[in-house]
Parts: structure tokens; sequence; C-alpha cells
């Protein structure tokens, strides 16, 4: 199963480090994939950040950490960028919907809604980690290191 580190938390959330570049490479360093909120505007201006543009950064670090990010993007301009490159990378966009569809057909689900064996349950914690086990592509969560435990001990 996948366990993707949202905003880069691994062991719960820390608001003061999410989306930062450290926190990220820190989450894929311990092995995990990262959720990344992501703002761009004109001139390949490119910012990570939850409620607004926080961290900026570069094409070129987002090039880099495409293999293991999920990229959440948080304006127009982003999603726009992301869906007409020619290269490949995981993105959506999503407020409060139920169900998401990533680039890569994937579902990223609300917490407590239906799953499938291509969901990724989002925030699982929220609903006491009732939606960790079972037939799914994956998890988005602030405690990985917690989710892996649980997943190493269903087996």
């Amino acid at each position: 199963m996948k366990i993707i580190a949202h905003r880069g938390n691994t062991n719960g959330p820390e608001p003061e480090k999410e989306n930062s570049l450290l926190h990220i490479t820190d989450a894929i360093r311990k092995g995990f994939e990262v959720e990344i909120d992501i703002w761009m505007y004109e001139n390949d201006i490119v910012f990570f950040g939850h409620d607004f543009p926080q961290y900026e950064t570069t094409l070129d670090v987002v090039e880099s950490l495409s293999n293991k990010a999920w990229w959440h993007c948080k304006n127009v301009e982003a999603l726009y960028y992301f869906s007409n490159s020619v290269k490949y990378y995981k993105y959506f966009w999503h407020q409060k919907d139920d169900f998401t569809l990533t680039s890569n057909n994937y579902l990223w689900t609300y917490p407590g809604r239906p799953l499938t064996p291509y969901s990724i349950s989002v925030l699982p914690e929220l609903d006491d980690f009732k939606d960790v086990g079972g037939e799914i592509y994956g998890v988005c969560t602030d405690y990985c290191n917690k989710v892996e435990k649980m997943i190493k001990e269903e087996m």
C-alpha cells in the first residue's frame, strides 16, 4: 500500500514545517511519497504552501521532486501548468469534494467516504484509522510512521 506524507508530515501535523522543502525531503528520505500544496504564477514563479503561497521555489525543484510528489494544485495556474506539461506528474485539484480523480486515475477520497481498490484514503486519522486496511491503493496521512506500522502488523 502506498503511504503518502500529507504536506511532508510523518509523525503528526507540524503546521510550522508543512510544505517546506526540508520537511518534504525528510519524508521522502524516510521512504514515503509526499502530497505537496503548490501555487504557480506567470513567469514560472512557484510556491509551496497550504492556505497561501508560503515557500518560494523553482521549476527545477518541482521536477526533482516529481517522482515522489502528489501535487495538490492550489490555484488555476498550477492546474493549467500540470495539465499542459509534456512531463508525467501526479496532480489534482480539490477542496472538500467526496472524491477527486487524480491525473493518474486514482480516487483522492475524502475521509469517511466509500473506498475502492483505486482509492487513496485521505487523512484516515480523522476516522480513527478505520480506512487504512483493506483493498485500497494508498493513504495520505499526517501519521505515516503509525500507518506503516499498522500495515506491517496486519500482514
